[in-house]
């Protein structure tokens, strides 16, 4: 007899129980694989015209229920309600762009002695594994990438999602043949047994740190890993200092610090330093005024043990910096001064409202602490110096450089993360080359007969 094992999710605003759901068993995993591959060959058979049409399709069923997905990410990660329907929109505003992209997706060709040509074709079985922050806009950027090339996608949400996971595969799927998405609710285990099956082509994973290297570690398959980041900003003296505060809080505040690319650690000028700081305490006690909790108490307290022991080891606490009573997996906007490199807070992902800020000397020091660490997601500077602004973008190890603005960015921008943050593009038109293979023919004529 086997066991069934639940998955309870708790509101992370009041910690009452808002559902729990079976996850998947080892038999269902393994049907789900084998129906894929069923699935796959028609699939890929069926014109790209079309398979952009029925992403297309997909988007629009998703905008049209982007008030209810909004509500179900609301009560189970805690994310605002406007703020998770503008994620329920941007993912479907990506399925539209792959759904135009992915029909014109082409390769190259070569004369000579005869014709090649090059043919991108689809890997095959895509396992998506996502994330609880953005749920939505992340998964449709995978999933919708995969589907217009060609592939089959098994999609396994966040064991702190699972419900939000199973909405969207309910407003998707009539979109789609049977078997080309599947959605599977579980938790580590369920996703390890689908990254270890050998019937997996592509493995695209967005997470933690240790998932996507554990998922390395044991994954045949095609890798497409966004782990964790400890993304810098650099703050030059030629900036307004209000100016770069507020841009400050907005990187490190913002969904309560839990966005892939929140600022992680501050590279603050002497020269600005007083006034930033003042300015920036100043954004922390808006933030607070209308507190967004974190994903559930087990990550508040990563995020506080962090905070203490910089605190422990010489950190000031300007803004924030304790755990508040009451219910709920609440934590204020934090603002630490006197960081260290060495502590954590300053060297590993947070993932939480919290701004260390680590005073320089000058641009070139702020540049080098910038530089240092593991990770390579991304990295903002502040500046007004042309000259300072090309050598950031030169000398930072990450994916990403972003100048004078936190968030933005073209549509449809690709990224690529760098380091322990991961390996392979996601999103742009460059995710659609990850999620294909080459082909290349020779054509030639024959010869020697009339």
């Amino acid at each position: 007899m086997t066991t069934m094992h639940a998955i309870d999710v708790h509101s992370p605003r009041d910690s009452q129980l808002v559902g729990w759901l079976p996850t998947a068993t080892p038999s269902e995993v393994s049907a789900a694989l084998a129906t894929a591959r069923s699935a796959r060959l028609e699939w890929a058979a069926v014109p790209a015209a079309e398979r952009g049409a029925a992403v297309r399709e997909a988007a629009t069923a998703l905008r049209q229920q982007a008030s209810g997905l909004a509500t179900v990410v609301e009560t189970e990660t805690g994310r605002p309600f406007a703020s998770a329907r503008e994620g329920v929109l941007a993912g479907a505003a990506t399925l539209e762009q792959y759904a135009e992209l992915g029909p014109v997706h082409r390769g190259r060709s070569l004369l000579g002695s005869a014709v090649d040509f090059m043919v991108p074709e689809p890997r095959g079985v895509v396992v998506a594994l996502t994330p609880w922050n953005d749920p939505i806009a992340v998964a449709c950027g995978l999933i919708g990438a995969a589907l217009v090339t060609g592939n089959v996608v098994v999609h396994k949400p966040s064991e702190r999602c699972p419900h939000t996971g199973l909405l969207l595969a309910t407003v998707m799927q009539p979109c789609f043949p049977a078997g080309v998405l599947q959605t599977l609710v579980g938790d580590g285990g369920v996703g390890a047994a689908l990254v270890g099956s050998d019937d997996v082509d592509v493995v695209a994973h967005v997470g933690s740190t240790a998932t996507g290297r554990a998922i390395a570690r044991t994954s045949s398959a095609k890798l497409l890993l966004e782990n964790g980041g400890n993304d810098p900003l650099l703050v030059d003296d030629d900036v307004d200092p209000v100016w770069a505060a507020e841009q400050a809080a907005l990187g490190a505040f913002t969904n309560a610090g839990q966005l892939c690319t929140s600022v992680e650690r501050i590279y603050l000028h002497k020269a600005v330093a007083a006034p930033f700081l003042e300015a920036l305490c100043a954004k922390a006690r808006e933030w607070n005024a209308d507190p967004q909790p974190l994903v559930d108490t087990r990550h508040r307290s990563f995020v506080h043990e962090q905070v203490a022991e910089a605190l422990a080891a010489g950190a000031s606490c300007l803004a924030g910096g304790s755990v508040p009573d009451g219910i709920g997996a609440y934590y204020p906007a934090t603002v630490l001064a006197d960081c260290g490199g060495a502590m954590r807070v300053m060297c590993e992902e947070t993932f939480g409202p919290v701004a260390p800020v680590q005073l320089v000397s000058s641009f070139d020091e702020g540049l080098a602490e910038a530089c240092s660490g593991e990770y390579g997601l991304a990295a903002t500077v502040l500046t007004s110096s042309m000259e300072h602004a090309q050598r950031a973008w030169r000398e930072l190890p990450v994916g990403t450089v972003k100048v004078n603005a936190v968030f933005g960015g073209a549509p449809g921008g690709a990224a690529q993360p760098r380091g322990a943050s991961g390996t392979g593009f996601g999103y742009g038109p460059e995710l659609l080359d990850e999620m294909t293979t080459t082909k290349v023919v020779h054509l030639g004529v024959p010869t020697g007969r009339s």
